[in-house]
């Protein structure tokens, strides 16, 4: 059974709760057969000391959209999913708003994928470009 748009996002952001993903407010709020996307505002509960978006927050991010991408776009009920490796540039600060991550697969394979993580602020400004390996490993019985 294929779940909708709305189910699918539904599922993701309850799983959020009581997790890290829920202490930054962040929210899955677009999916597509090749993308999810999430959003996190930018406020004082993110911000690094001199008052702008904490780079370790950004990389919370682009590891919750990618890990949620590889969940959604994998079979989850044979496979667990875990984060092996991210790599986050930093190009541009934000001190207010939201910023948008948007996870698109580079390499999807049955044991590794790779993605591509894009963070934009509310004018679609690149803030940062992160890369996310997760791997697929089968689950105990």
């Amino acid at each position: 059974m294929q779940l909708s748009k709305e189910a699918i996002l539904a599922k993701a952001n309850s799983a959020s709760k009581n997790t890290l993903m829920e202490t930054l407010n962040i929210e899955m709020i677009d999916y597509g057969p090749d993308f999810l996307v999430a959003k996190m505002p930018v406020n004082s509960r993110v911000y690094q000391p001199d008052g702008v978006l904490h780079g370790g927050a950004t990389a919370a991010l682009a590891e919750s959209v990618g890990s949620f991408a590889s969940h959604i776009f994998l079979d989850t009920e044979h496979l667990f999913v875990r984060g092996i490796e991210i790599t986050a540039n930093h190009l541009k600060s934000v001190k207010d708003g939201f910023v948008y991550a948007k996870a698109t697969f580079l390499h999807k394979g049955r044991t590794t994928q790779l993605l591509d993580i894009r963070i934009t602020d509310d004018h679609d400004n690149l803030i940062s470009i992160c890369r996310l390996s997760t791997i697929s490993l089968p689950k105990s019985k």
